[in-house]
C-alpha cells in the first residue's frame, strides 16, 4: 500500500474521479464518475471499487512534489504503474488540455522522461481521448488509445545510442499478449 506524504489528503480534490477510467464501474477516462460528488468526495464510499481504493495519485505519494502538483492547481493527477513498463500516467484536465505543457511542469515531466527511457519506461499524458507519449527526444502523439490496446516500448540500437519508439498494438499482438503475461504473473506474486 502507498505510502501518503504527512500533510496530504485529497480534501475538496475529486480530480481523479474524472480523469481516470474504472472499469469496474465501466467508467471511461475524462468523465466524471456517476458516484462522484464534484469537491466533496464518493457517494458509495465504502462500497466503492478496489480500483478506487487503492489509488493515491504521485502528489499524495512523492514528497518531491510540491504544492504546485495538487491536483486542483496543477489539473493533472499523476498516476504509477509499475506492471507495465514501468509507467507514470499524467492525466490532464480535459478542460485544460495544455496544462502539462505548461512550467514548471513540461521540464519536470520530460525530466522523467530521461530518467523512464533508462528502465525503458514510458511518461504517458491522456488528454480526455488524446494520448501522448513524452520521450526524451519528443513528443509522439498517440491518438486515442482504447482501453483493449497496449502501449509498447522499443529500443533501436543505433551508432553512436539507443533510440526509443512508442507505439499502441491491439491485445491480440503479440508484443501485447507478452505484456499481459507480464502483468498477470505480477499479480499472482502480489496474491
Amino acid at each position: 500500500m502507498a505510502q501518503i506524504v504527512e500533510g496530504r489528503g485529497c480534501k475538496d480534490c475529486t480530480l481523479c474521479c474524472k480523469l481516470l477510467g474504472i472499469a469496474e464501474l465501466e467508467k471511461p477516462r475524462a468523465t466524471w464518475c456517476t458516484h462522484c460528488e464534484v469537491k466533496a468526495g464518493c457517494k458509495i464510499h465504502g462500497a466503492h471499487p478496489a480500483e478506487c481504493r487503492d489509488f493515491y495519485c504521485g502528489y499524495l505519494t512523492n514528497a518531491a512534489l510540491d504544492e504546485r502538483w495538487a491536483p486542483t492547481r496543477s489539473k493533472m493527477v499523476l498516476a504509477y504503474d509499475e506492471v507495465h513498463a514501468p509507467r507514470l500516467s499524467v492525466h490532464v484536465d480535459p478542460a485544460r488540455p495544455d496544462a502539462w505543457r505548461k512550467e514548471p511542469y513540461y521540464s519536470q515531466i520530460k525530466r522523467w522522461a530521461v530518467a523512464a527511457a533508462q528502465q525503458r519506461g514510458q511518461v504517458i499524458v491522456w488528454q480526455g481521448r488524446s494520448t501522448v507519449a513524452v520521450l526524451p527526444d519528443r513528443d509522439k502523439d498517440l491518438g486515442e488509445v482504447r482501453p483493449d490496446q497496449f502501449i509498447i516500448t522499443s529500443a533501436r540500437q543505433g551508432p553512436q545510442d539507443t533510440t526509443l519508439d512508442v507505439f499502441v498494438v491491439d491485445g491480440d499482438d503479440p508484443a501485447a499478449q507478452a505484456l499481459r503475461a507480464r502483468k498477470d504473473a505480477s499479480e499472482a506474486e502480489t496474491s
